[in-house]
């Protein structure tokens, strides 16, 4: 009898965590194509295709909603970074001139959605803890490379530019190019 009463309740769990992802990805769509402010639960359920009620069981306000979708950006690019800094210095450094480059022209809209939440972040204190960890994280990655702390700053925050220039340009920079840019700032 226990071994049903969990394996019921562990598919209740795979479906509210499926459910949950798929209400998250809906959220960058709708970022993605309308803006942070077109994002209402109502707008993240029809994305999803999910009755408007399953937003309102997950996430009880859209804030709430767009704290969780920023958190799992976030956890995806911080774990990318770990990645990335377990490697040699030059060959971290190779990757992380691909994830710049490679972000911005392959998945354009997501990134859009994604600055839009770091943008909507830094207007609201309750979202800030987010971009102070993403900081964090890149300062980390960064003091392999630039141990003082002033420097690193600037190399931290030009990094910070570089994604947003291969975002906003008309054309997609190379990896390579961006490789350049990342040296050019260590030397």
């Amino acid at each position: 009898m226990n071994r049903s009463v969990d394996a019921e309740a562990d598919g209740r769990r795979r479906k509210g965590e499926h459910r949950r992802r798929l209400l998250l990805e809906a959220t960058i769509r709708v970022l993605g194509h309308s803006g942070a402010a077109g994002v209402t639960q109502r707008a993240v359920a029809r994305e999803a295709g999910l009755p408007p009620s399953a937003v309102l069981y997950y996430f009880a306000t859209v804030e709430s909603l767009l704290l969780a979708t920023l958190t799992a950006c976030n956890d995806r690019y911080i774990e990318r970074l770990e990645q990335i800094g377990a490697e040699s210095e030059s060959r971290a450094l190779e990757l992380l001139a691909a994830e710049i480059s490679g972000d911005a022209c392959e998945n354009r809209a997501r990134l859009h959605a994604e600055y839009e939440l770091f943008l909507l972040a830094a207007r609201n204190h309750r979202l800030r803890t987010e971009l102070d960890r993403w900081t964090a994280a890149l300062d980390a990655l960064m003091a392999r490379y630039v141990p003082e702390p002033t420097a690193r700053a600037g190399v931290t925050a030009a990094v910070d530019g570089l994604f947003l220039r291969c975002l906003c340009g008309q054309h997609s920079t190379a990896p390579e190019q961006v490789r350049e840019t990342l040296a050019s700032l260590l030397r």
